[in-house]
């Protein structure tokens, strides 16, 4: 991973697959499967009311409970060390976006700090194998 921010309502990640042969799909289902599942366990524990505003009447007509929100999100390759290192700027800006920090360091859940020489952060990125940005 090299670089992430954990919003009140959404994350970003910036993922580098170690292997030529990944499927995208299987690497959303490996995050996303585990956090719905002790999310919802969390709620039917702690607020059961609450359940109710996850409940998703699916196509078919199954009842379930989602977590995320339904579509594929913003997924993409990048491919160009400019364009990563954008976004990588990009995805540690959102909280200062949403006015919830000054500075894209000073929110804790992200990478940001790491990126400006904090150690206490929740998860150290990849940043090693981060491509230059050629100047």
């Amino acid at each position: 991973m090299w670089a992430y921010v954990l919003m009140p309502d959404h994350v970003h990640l910036l993922i580098y697959p170690k292997s030529d042969d990944y499927s995208i799909s299987a690497i959303l289902a490996d995050i996303k499967q585990p956090v719905t599942r002790k999310a919802i366990e969390y709620i039917r524990s702690h607020s059961p009311d609450s359940l109710s505003l996850m409940r998703d009447q699916q196509p078919g007509g199954k009842v379930a409970h989602r977590f995320w929100q339904r579509g594929g999100g913003y997924d993409r390759n990048l491919t160009r060390p400019k364009t990563i290192h954008a976004t990588i700027d990009y995805i540690h800006a959102n909280p200062v976006r949403r006015e919830l920090v000054a500075t894209p360091e000073d929110w804790y859940w992200s990478s940001a700090g790491y990126f400006d020489g904090q150690q206490d952060v929740p998860i150290i990125p990849d940043v090693e194998n981060i491509p230059a940005l050629d100047r």
